[in-house]
């Protein structure tokens, strides 16, 4: 009996050792988990900073930090590329080296500098892995600015917020059809890739490079303007001045 007893002791300790090992890790593992969403939430460095790239706008977003590793993407030249890397912090100076994939051929690596006290600010250089790539390396300054689609924005903002009849497109130009639609695009923030229509919205406050593609995000009302618009713009490019243009 007394051996008896004395197992049932070891087996009562053993459970109870493991279950508070368990309930230790389990704290632990939580305490963990909420270091990283603190510390993804709070990171002064995540955000969407814009401004010149060379001859582009570019559109540079830190969408991840975690301790001293951070994740992004860069849009810029119709081109939306992830990034990687690492922030060291020296009195309230961030230095972060990030790097693009490399299996593009305008791939190349960020050197950015961001100042704690001034967040929404960043300058920095790119130097692409190829050196006859997009131009060479580039300097930058960004302001910090978040992309916002807004309906009310260029010179023909009906096309996203009411179905345009005929009389809305049939005496333009097709320059002018061409512009009603690819403002379309450039209010969900395409990023263009040829460079005649990108210069068209490039220098416009409005507008902020996001994505490249935005197939998802016209609304019903935008697709049947861009079917409306493109067959007009057809009419303009056979008929010209004798379809009463």
């Amino acid at each position: 009996m007394k051996n008896i007893f004395f197992l049932l002791c070891i087996a009562v300790v053993f459970i109870s050792c493991n279950s508070n090992n368990k309930n230790t890790e389990q704290t632990n593992n939580k305490d963990v988990k909420e270091t990283m969403v603190a510390s993804i939430i709070n990171s002064p460095l995540l955000g969407s900073f814009v401004g010149p790239f060379g001859d582009n706008k570019i559109t540079l977003l830190i969408t991840k930090v975690l301790g001293d590793s951070i994740e992004g993407r860069s849009v810029v030249g119709g081109n939306d590329r992830p990034f990687s890397g690492l922030a060291k912090n020296s009195n309230g100076i961030y230095s972060i080296v990030a790097k693009e994939p490399g299996d593009d051929k305008y791939d190349g690596m960020f050197t950015i500098s961001f100042e704690e006290k001034n967040p929404n600010a960043i300058t920095g250089n790119w130097t692409p892995y190829k050196e006859d790539s997009h131009g060479g390396a580039k300097d930058f300054s960004l302001t910090r600015n978040i992309f916002k689609y807004l309906v009310d924005v260029g010179q023909y903002p009906q096309a996203s917020k009411r179905l345009l009849k005929e009389e809305d497109v049939n005496n333009l130009m097709k320059e002018d059809l061409q512009v009603m639609r690819n403002e379309i695009f450039a209010r969900h923030g395409y990023c263009f890739k040829k460079k005649d229509l990108r210069e068209q919205f490039e220098d416009k406050d409005w507008y902020i490079p996001n994505t490249v593609d935005v197939k998802n995000d016209l609304t019903g009302i935008e697709k049947t303007n861009i079917a409306l618009i493109k067959k007009f713009e057809k009419y303009a490019e056979e008929y010209g001045d004798d379809f009463g243009r």
